[in-house]
This record gives structure tokens, C-alpha cells and sequence, in this order.
């Protein structure tokens, strides 16, 4: 099967945590036509355990990202599995040895690719979901100059105390597998990533979602039929230890762990001068819109813009959701129109 993506290597690439891929890979696609004077480019971040091809469904025409008018760049996420990640990297590393990537990491590494392959110098903006929203929060922290908009949806500047908790829940789970031999697995592990998809559903949806059956109304037979074909067969596709490289990544994620801010949050979030929306879903139960609401409040230029929806997190990823869908439509309209 062809690759449907681009790759962009980087010689020499040096980690924030000190450790030098003497390759690495970058993964990207693009969508739309970049313009004469590069003014249209939209970056849009992976999220966890996701590849371009899972969040592309909402570029296209009259969707929430119009490539008619607006040039998009995908970015895969290192760890992910198609940039540089355990399951690809080179000797000497590999699935029991490799480093931690930050989100420091990736903002650099899309900087050289925006600017080394396509000339482009400033983002009309960048629109993240969860761990794509962090990104984008590290971008208009660390290189403020570059970024005309932000639009945040479900994510965090900094991953909260009680999201650390959830991902040490997840971490374990899924390490609990019996393939798991310390620092790798020796096998697919089957059992730990059907458990990790039954823990991650019911933290990824609200209380709400389940009370009202909502599965039932987008195609699952029953909440087994929910559990086994939406969320083990999520996390089956996946290599474990790109999975658990991603944890890390999230965990660690504060835009103000670096040497621009030097571990002061309220300076990094009020470096944002980018025009932004912050959107945390009203039921969320690891991005929480108390939190969200907390440092937009520190961010000079940005509007808190809770979704009122009972999908939890996935309301700001409604693949199957049309209410949601038009709200963050409206949402990068209202943006992209200032």
C-alpha cells in the first residue's frame, strides 16, 4: 500500500531531554493549496494514539477546516508511529530503549518543517484537539511571533495533577499485561490493550453519555458492543510501546518546562499573544473546563469557550456528533474571521 504522507528527516535532531536521533522523522500530510505569500498555512496536530488519516475527517469543504481557502498541515506527533517512534527508530534504539519526547520536540521539529520545506514563517493558525491542543499551546508559549490564532480544544498548558493520576491508571493497566517484561513487551499485548480501551472509555466519555445510552444512537448494538468494537479495537491497531511513549509525552507536557520560561507558568501563558479560543468540553473528566477556564484567564488575547455537550472528551473529536461538529465550526469561523 502507498504511504499516503510525506516524510521530513532531520539530521542531528537533539531532544529537550538530551538524547541526539541521528534521523529523525517527521510525518506530515497537507491539505489545500498554500498561498503566493504563505499567509493561509493552518497546522493541525495529532493527537494521542492518533494518525493524520484518524483526524483528517473534519478538513473539507463546509467542515470545521476548509482547505478551499485555507492550506492544512498534519503533523504526526513523535511516538505515534509514523514519525519517530519506539516501533521505527533506528539502532541503538528501539521498543526496550528509546528516548522520551517532549512536546518541545515536536513544536521544533514543525518549525523546521514549515520553514525548511514550504518557506512559511507564520501560521494563520493552529487548531489542536487533546494532545493536539497542548502542542499548539506549546507553540504560541515558545514562539509567540509565529502564531496569528489558536484554537485549543480539550487540552491543557500544563497536564493537571488529576490527569497525571489517570495516566499512571492507564500506564499500569496496560502494563499489567503478562507480556510485559519490565521495559518492553514481549508480544502483542492483546489482554493489556483490551483492558486499557475499557479503562479509557469510561474516562474519555461523560456519565452522561452512558445515562442516555448514546452508543446506541450511533451504531453500537450495545455498550459491550461499544467497549469491544470502538475502544479495544482503538487501541489493538497500536504498537504498545509507541502507546506508552505518548503517556509520557502528555504527562510531561507543561509550556512552561523550558528553558523560555523556566517552569513559570503565568509567564508562558501570558507570552500567548495569538487571538485564541480555548474550548474544554463541559463534561470532560481529564481536561476539565475548571482548568481550562483557570489559565485562559492568564492568556492576554483569549476567550473561554466552553463546549456544552455530555460526549466528555470526545466532544471536541464528534466524529459522530453533528452538534459538536457545528460548534467548533463556528468556533474556527469566528477566528479566522478577525
Amino acid at each position: 500500500m502507498t504511504a499516503d504522507y510525506q516524510i521530513f528527516e532531520i539530521a542531528d535532531f537533539t531532544l529537550q531531554r538530551g538524547i541526539t536521533l541521528p534521523r529523525a522523522r517527521l510525518a506530515y500530510k497537507t491539505y489545500g493549496k498554500l498561498a503566493q505569500d504563505k499567509s493561509n498555512a493552518i497546522l493541525y496536530p495529532t493527537s494521542y494514539g492518533a494518525q493524520h488519516f484518524d483526524t483528517e475527517w473534519l478538513i473539507g469543504p463546509g467542515r470545521v477546516l476548509d482547505p478551499s481557502d485555507w492550506f492544512i498541515i498534519i503533523p504526526n506527533m513523535f511516538g505515534n508511529g509514523l514519525s519517530s517512534s519506539p516501533s521505527n527508530l533506528d539502532a541503538p534504539f528501539g521498543p526496550d530503549r528509546y528516548p522520551a519526547f517532549t512536546h518541545w520536540d515536536n513544536i521544533h521539529a514543525q518549525r523546521r518543517l514549515l520553514s525548511e520545506v514550504f518557506g512559511i514563517d507564520r501560521l494563520a493558525m493552529i487548531y489542536g484537539w487533546s494532545m493536539g491542543a497542548q502542542q499548539a499551546l506549546h507553540w504560541g508559549a515558545v514562539f509567540p511571533d509565529q502564531v496569528a490564532r489558536i484554537c485549543a480544544v480539550c487540552g491543557s498548558a500544563r497536564t493537571s495533577i488529576h490527569n497525571r493520576v489517570f495516566l499512571e491508571g492507564v500506564r499500569a493497566t496496560l502494563t499489567g499485561d503478562p507480556h510485559w517484561r519490565g521495559d518492553h513487551f514481549a508480544a502483542h499485548p492483546v489482554r493489556g490493550l483490551r483492558a486499557m480501551g475499557r479503562v479509557y472509555a469510561g474516562w474519555a466519555m461523560s456519565q452522561a453519555f452512558y445515562r442516555e445510552k448514546l452508543y446506541e444512537q450511533v451504531g453500537f448494538a450495545s455498550l459491550e458492543d461499544f467497549l469491544v468494537r470502538s475502544w479495544e479495537a482503538n487501541f489493538l491497531r497500536r504498537d504498545a510501546h509507541d502507546l506508552l511513549a505518548s503517556l509520557s509525552t502528555w504527562e510531561a507536557s507543561d509550556i512552561s518546562d523550558n528553558p523560555v520560561h523556566n517552569g513559570d507558568l503565568a509567564q508562558a501563558l501570558g507570552a500567548i499573544s495569538a487571538r485564541s479560543i480555548i474550548m474544554p468540553s463541559r463534561t470532560d473528566l481529564y481536561f476539565t473546563p475548571e482548568d481550562s477556564e483557570q489559565e485562559t484567564a492568564m492568556m492576554p488575547n483569549a476567550e473561554f469557550r466552553p463546549i456544552e455537550s455530555i460526549w466528555g472528551h470526545r466532544a471536541g473529536n464528534p466524529v459522530m456528533n453533528p452538534a459538536d461538529k457545528a460548534v467548533l465550526r463556528q468556533a474556527v469561523s469566528d477566528l479566522l474571521a478577525r
